[in-house]
């Protein structure tokens, strides 16, 4: 069974992604920001230790669009909130270990991603926190069905994100791996 990594991905047009980072910088900074954010990213975590899959929004234009390699497999996102989402993305992937991210982490390496899948060797999830509450990466092992609960009722895009999403695996071992800064802000993109 193949590790996965799969980083959520919207096709980066103006005023459609990320949004309150564009309400600092304007919506053409935001979305140059996002294109060369998302090649540097996946250039750096193409790795032989894991597959990297692409869930990408909108879905139609999403696995067409000429913004990512076309040698990376697609997958859409599908409807609903990002819970709904990242749920999809695990209950629908072929068996083994699945670690999401997004494409708005510029401080990710490699190795990372290494110890979160390390993680799962001896926990059923596992979550990389964000200094805000949220997190960067959710990972599990996959060895049980994925919860019907898991990341229902999280409140996105606030201090609560986190301690939500682990509330929704109540029987899991959970392993917390670095804490890393996404970028939503412009404040974000300044933090060191």
């Amino acid at each position: 069974m193949r590790r996965q990594l799969v980083v959520m991905l919207k096709e980066p047009r103006p005023g459609r992604v990320k949004t309150r980072l564009a309400r600092d910088i304007g919506q053409i900074a935001a979305t140059w920001w996002v294109r060369h954010q998302t090649a540097r990213l996946l250039r750096r975590l193409r790795d032989p230790r894991w597959d990297l899959v692409l869930a990408v929004a909108p879905d139609a234009a999403g696995l067409t669009s000429r913004a990512w390699p076309d040698d990376l497999e697609r997958m859409p996102q599908g409807p609903g909130n990002l819970g709904d989402r990242m749920a999809r993305v695990m209950r629908t992937r072929p068996p083994g270990p699945v670690c999401i991210i997004g494409g708005d982490i510029p401080g990710i390496t490699p190795a990372h991603i290494a110890r979160a899948f390390a993680s799962l060797g001896r926990n059923d999830a596992v979550f990389g926190p964000a200094p805000d509450g949220g997190y960067w990466l959710v990972g599990m092992k996959r060895t049980r069905a994925v919860p019907a609960s898991f990341l229902q009722g999280v409140r996105w895009s606030t201090e609560h994100a986190l301690a939500d999403s682990r509330a929704t695996l109540p029987d899991a071992r959970i392993g917390l791996v670095d804490t890393l800064q996404d970028v939503d802000t412009a404040d974000d993109l300044r933090a060191p």
